[in-house]
């Protein structure tokens, strides 16, 4: 498995991670999601599409003082990161 320098559901950075990454079941740590979008082995939103995602990472990029204007070019690949791509 390849190690990712960005969660491949929410695109946030792992450096930027507080957990240091999500968690796999035998509660290593994942290489390629973050522990917002990924404990145990599973995603924290299961249900979740691109779109919602997209929306709830502007909110976030907003609260910590981003531009508005900045936070859909952050987003507008983010249909490319793995979780989204391996959906089609």
């Amino acid at each position: 498995m390849d190690a990712y320098k960005n969660c491949q559901s929410c695109g946030m950075p792992l450096a930027r991670d507080e957990q240091g990454g999500g968690t796999e079941k035998s509660g290593a740590k994942s290489k390629v999601y973050c522990s917002h979008c990924y404990q145990n082995g599973e995603f924290t939103q299961p249900n979740l599409t691109v779109d919602q995602m997209k929306e709830i990472v502007k909110m976030k990029m907003v609260e910590f003082g981003f531009p508005r204007f900045l936070t859909g070019l952050f987003t507008r690949n983010m249909h490319k990161l793995q979780r989204w791509s391996a959906n089609k």
